[in-house]
């Protein structure tokens, strides 16, 4: 299941959010337990059963739901849950420290450490932008952001979410029309650092980042285009984020 933010669970797990950002724990709370019950599919129940376990009052019930959280992560089995491996086996840890058994915290410490870090993605991968560019040509880091225009970027940004790209397409800079290229990446790349288990676990946008250049191997034109009452949502969201970019 393709991560969706207009789904039912993925809503209620941002409006959980926001609650938790409003300082309002029991709201939050409620809601994440609401998409917890609401929750059909496995991807619904690994996001909605990780946001339920971080407003347990102790370690046993947090352990419980985290441990929830892993299986349907093993289960799922692909990019978007094996990058939440480390950090889930390191709650888990946490937690057997906490409870006083040393032997499992230490196994799940293990764990953590020996997930290797490394994308599995095979795509296909995308990248949005107003340029416009020809098969064989290269994308090099040392742009500007999309989300902080002052801001020269170290990394160059792809998704293998075509509608990722898209909306990354929306809000580039310029006033050409929205381009959506898929790419290969002529060199190593990594989750990208400023979405994986941030707001939600591991790296359900499936956003990687490269320092080597990106080389265009064709176009998409079918992506979903959002509104241009979306767009404003998401350009004032953005300006209200007072977060750091890692770059």
């Amino acid at each position: 299941m393709e991560f969706n933010p207009n789904n039912t669970i993925v809503r209620l797990c941002l409006q959980g959010i926001d609650m938790e950002e409003k300082g309002k724990p029991e709201e939050a709370s409620a809601l994440f337990l609401q998409a917890w019950d609401e929750a059909v599919y496995d991807f619904e129940k690994f996001i909605s059963a990780y946001y339920v376990a971080r407003h347990q009052k102790n370690a046993s019930d947090t352990l419980q739901w985290l441990e929830t959280t892993l299986q349907l992560a093993l289960t799922i089995n692909d990019d978007t849950t094996k990058s939440a491996l480390p950090s889930l086996y390191l709650s888990i840890a946490q937690c057997y420290e906490d409870l006083g058994d040393s032997d499992k915290a230490k196994k799940n410490y293990a764990l953590a450490a020996s997930r290797n870090d490394t994308p599995s993605d095979k795509g296909p991968f995308y990248h949005g932008t107003k340029a416009d560019l020809r098969v064989g040509d290269l994308l090099a880091a040392g742009g500007s952001s999309h989300y902080q225009p002052e801001l020269t970027m170290n990394h160059i940004y792809f998704t293998a979410l075509v509608n990722g790209a898209g909306l990354a397409a929306a809000l580039a800079g310029g006033d050409r029309r929205e381009r959506v290229y898929i790419v290969e990446s002529t060199g190593s790349f990594e989750n990208d650092p400023n979405v994986t288990n941030k707001k939600f676990p591991g790296n359900p946008t499936r956003s990687y980042r490269s320092q080597a250049p990106l080389k265009i191997v064709g176009e998409v034109t079918d992506w979903v285009k959002i509104t241009p009452e979306e767009l404003q949502k998401w350009r004032e969201k953005l300006a209200n984020n007072k977060g750091e970019i890692i770059n």
